[in-house]
C-alpha cells in the first residue's frame, strides 16, 4: 500500500514552496525542521502533501484531543485508503490512584473508559503492526507506557484453523471474554461449530463455522463478506504470557519481601495484601485493574528504564509531526515530573511497589530518542523549535484571507459595548478564568435572549467539547466564550469577531503567543475583526499586534501581485466522531436496574450525576433530562 493523497484543491499561496523545501528536508536526511503557517494557511494540508511526498508511516501528535480529533477527520479524508488511526486517552473520568498523607487520605483509582476511543486505540496498534502506509493522530497519552508491542504483536489468533479448542483457548489468552447474551467488542460466543468474534478494534464481527470464514454485522448478523483468512489481535494492550508468571511472581515477591522490611507495619501489611492479592488476580485470569504498574517485571525492564509506548510500535524510519508544537513540546517535557510525585507518595506509604514509578510517561531525553524525522508545526513557534531546524514559513493562505484588522478599545463598559458586536457578528470571546467564563455565558443569555451563547472550558468532556464546536458552525450557538481552549486549531470560519476581553492583564493568557493564536481565530473568514479590552496597550499586546499587521502587510502584497480577490473560506460541517460516543455512553447504561449490588447502584448514581451536571453546563437539557430520569428510577 502507498499513501495516496486524494483532494479537490492543488496547493496554492505558500503551500508549494513549503511542500517542496520540507520533502527536500526530509530526503536529505535532516533531522529537524519547523513550519511557521499562519492559522489558515492550510498546514493540514501542507502535511498531507509532505506525507504523500516522502511516503513515510506517520505520528502526529496534538495537545488536547479536540485537536486531534479534527486532524484525524481531515486526514482520513486526505487518504481514504490508508490506515488512518486515532490515539488519545480512553478515559471519559479519570481519577488517579492516590494518597494525602496529611488527612490519611487514600484515593482509589476511579476510571470511566470510552469504549469507542478503546476501540480506535487497538485499530492504532494493530494498523502500526499490520500495514505499511499507518498515519496516527494521537495526542501526547501516546508516550505513556502502553505495553510491549513484541508481546502485543506475538498474541495473534490466524483464522481459520481446525483445531476447535485451540482457537477457544488462544481467545481467552488475548482476553476476549466468552459471552453467549451480550455480544459487544473484545468477546466471542459459541453455537454448535460456530464460533462469532467481536475483534476489539472493528465494527463487524467474524465467524468461523465449518472452516469457512464470514465478516457479519453484529447488529443485524447479516453476513457481508467472505474471507480468505483473518488475523485476531488482542483485546487489551497489557498482555501477560502465563510461561513467564513463574519467574516474574518470583521477582515481584522478592522485590516484596525486601521493601517490607523497610516499612513500618502497618503500611508493610498494606503492600503485602495488595501484591498478593493482584498476583492471585494476573494467576487465575491473567489480568488485574493496575496490571501497568507491575509492567516493568512482564516487559523485562531493568529499574530506570524507558517503557514502551506507541512510539515503540513504529517503524524506526518515521515521520513525526508536532502540531502546534509552541503548546505540544513543554507538555511533552511536564509529563514525568507530575506523574512520578504522585507515584512517590503511592510508594512511600505502601500502596504500590516501587516498581510503579516505571509505569510511567516518557521522560523528554527519552521522547528525543524516539522521535523520527520530525517537522514542528506552528503559527508561532517558541525559540526552542527554531533552534531545532531550518523553518519554513508560510504566511499567504490559499483563500486570499489576510489576517483581521486590530482594534484597541478601554476596558470601561466592556460588556456593554461587547453586547452591541454580538448582535451582527458570530464570536468568540476569550476571558481569563472559567468563572468569568460562565458568568459572562449566564450574562449574555439573560440580556441578549435572541442569541445563544455557550461556554467552552477544560472541565466539559472532550467529546461534547467537539459538538459545541461544530453546533457554533451550523448556527445553532451564536456566541462561544472561552479561556485558552479557543486558541489552537480550531477550524471555525463562519466566525467574524473575536473579542479578548482584559487584554492587557499580562500572564500566560495574555501572552504574545497566546494573543496571535486568539486573533488568528478569525483569520478564516473577509468580514473578520479583533477587539481587545484593554487600558493600556501591554509589550505582549505590542509584539502580538506588530507581528499580525507585518503578516497582513505580506499577504495584501501578495494578492495585489497576483490579482487576488479574498475569498471567506468554505468547509464542510463533518459528522462528529463523537456521535456514536454520546449515544454508546447511554446505551451503556441500559442496564436492569433491579438486579444492581448496592455498590453498582451507589457507582452508577455518581456517573449519572456527573454526567446530568456536564450536559446542563453545556445547554444540552435534553441530556441532562435522560440522565435526570435514570435517577429516579435508582431512588
Amino acid at each position: 500500500m502507498s499513501y495516496r493523497l486524494i483532494s479537490d484543491y492543488q496547493p496554492t499561496g505558500d503551500q508549494p514552496q513549503a511542500i517542496d523545501k520540507l520533502v527536500a528536508g526530509i530526503k536529505s536526511g535532516k533531522s529537524d525542521q519547523v513550519l511557521l503557517g499562519v492559522t489558515g494557511s492550510g498546514k493540514t494540508f501542507t502535511i498531507a502533501n509532505v506525507i504523500a511526498g516522502v511516503q513515510k508511516p506517520t505520528l502526529v501528535i496534538a495537545h488536547n484531543k479536540t485537536l486531534a480529533a479534527q486532524l484525524y477527520q481531515e486526514f482520513k479524508e486526505f487518504f481514504p485508503e490508508s490506515a488512518v488511526s486515532y490515539f488519545v486517552s480512553y478515559y471519559d473520568f479519570y481519577q488517579p490512584e492516590a494518597y494525602i498523607p496529611q488527612t490519611d487520605t487514600y484515593i482509589e483509582k476511579e476510571t470511566e473508559i470510552n469504549e469507542e476511543i478503546d476501540k480506535l486505540r487497538l485499530q492504532a496498534t494493530t494498523n502500526l503492526l499490520t500495514r505499511n502506509d499507518a498515519i496516527v493522530v494521537a495526542s501526547v497519552s501516546c508516550i505513556y507506557n502502553l505495553g510491549s508491542p513484541v508481546e502485543y504483536g506475538r498474541y495473534i489468533l490466524e483464522l481459520p484453523n481446525n483445531d476447535r479448542h485451540y482457537i477457544l483457548e488462544r481467545l481467552v489468552d488475548l482476553q476476549y471474554e466468552r459471552s453467549e447474551f451480550d455480544f459487544k467488542r473484545g468477546t466471542f460466543r459459541v453455537k454448535g461449530d460456530t464460533i462469532d468474534i467481536y475483534p476489539a478494534y472493528e465494527d463487524f464481527g467474524i465467524r468461523l463455522e465449518n472452516d469457512t470464514l464470514t465478516k457479519f454485522d453484529p447488529l443485524t448478523g447479516k453476513k457481508t463478506a467472505v474471507l480468505d483468512k483473518f488475523v485476531v489481535y488482542p483485546a487489551k494492550h497489557y498482555m501477560t504470557d502465563p510461561a513467564q508468571y513463574k519467574d516474574v511472581f518470583e521477582e515481584i515477591r522478592r522485590d516484596l519481601n525486601q521493601r517490607v522490611k523497610q516499612l513500618p507495619p502497618v503500611e508493610a501489611q498494606r503492600l503485602r495484601q495488595r501484591v498478593n492479592y493482584d498476583l492471585e488476580m494476573i494467576q487465575e485470569v491473567g489480568y488485574v485493574n493496575g496490571i501497568e504498574n507491575y509492567s516493568r517485571y512482564f516487559d523485562g525492564r531493568k529499574p530506570g528504564d524507558p517503557p514502551y509506548s506507541l512510539m515503540d510500535y513504529l517503524p524506526k524510519d518515521y515521520l513525526l509531526v508536532i502540531d502546534e508544537s509552541h503548546m505540544t513540546i513543554p507538555q511533552i517535557r511536564g509529563m514525568y515530573n507530575g506523574d512520578h510525585s504522585r507515584k512517590q507518595t503511592l510508594i512511600d506509604f505502601g500502596f504500590r511497589l516501587p516498581a510503579a514509578l516505571d509505569n510511567r510517561p516518557l521522560r523528554f531525553d527519552e521522547f528525543q530518542r524516539r522521535k523520527g524525522q520530525t517537522i514542528y508545526t506552528s503559527a508561532t513557534p517558541d525559540e526552542w523549535e527554531r533552534a531545532q531546524g531550518p523553518v519554513v514559513e508560510q504566511l499567504v493562505r490559499p483563500t486570499g484571507v489576510v489576517d483581521p484588522e486590530i482594534e484597541v478599545r478601554p476596558t470601561n463598559g466592556q460588556i456593554q459595548d461587547l453586547m452591541k458586536e454580538l448582535k451582527s457578528h458570530r464570536a468568540l470571546v476569550t476571558t481569563l478564568t472559567k468563572r468569568m467564563a460562565e458568568e459572562l455565558t449566564d450574562y449574555l443569555n439573560e440580556h441578549l435572549p435572541e442569541l445563544k451563547v455557550a461556554y467552552l472550558h477544560s472541565d466539559i468532556e472532550t467529546n461534547e467539547r467537539t459538538t459545541i464546536l461544530r453546533k457554533l458552525r451550523q448556527g445553532e450557538y451564536d456566541v462561544l466564550v472561552g479561556i485558552n481552549l479557543l486558541r489552537e486549531g480550531l477550524d471555525l470560519p463562519e466566525i467574524t469577531l473575536v473579542a479578548i476581553l482584559d487584554a492587557d492583564k499580562e500572564g500566560f493568557l495574555r501572552s504574545e503567543v497566546s494573543l496571535i493564536q486568539t486573533m488568528g481565530r478569525g483569520a478564516r473568514n473577509i468580514n473578520s475583526r479583533v477587539i481587545m479590552y484593554a487600558d493600556k496597550v501591554t509589550g505582549s499586546m505590542q509584539r502580538a499586534i506588530d507581528e499580525v499587521r507585518r503578516r497582513r502587510q505580506v499577504q495584501l502584497a501578495w494578492n495585489k501581485k497576483h490579482g487576488i480577490t479574498p475569498k471567506t473560506v468554505i468547509k464542510a460541517i463533518r459528522a462528529d466522531l463523537f456521535e456514536k460516543i454520546i449515544e454508546e455512553k447511554k446505551s451503556e447504561l441500559d442496564v436492569d436496574v433491579d438486579q444492581l449490588l448496592p455498590e453498582e447502584r451507589t457507582k452508577l448514581k455518581k456517573v449519572l450525576e456527573r454526567r446530568m451536571k456536564e450536559a446542563a453546563k453545556i445547554l444540552d437539557f435534553e441530556g441532562a433530562v435522560y440522565y435526570r430520569d435514570y435517577l429516579k428510577q435508582l431512588g
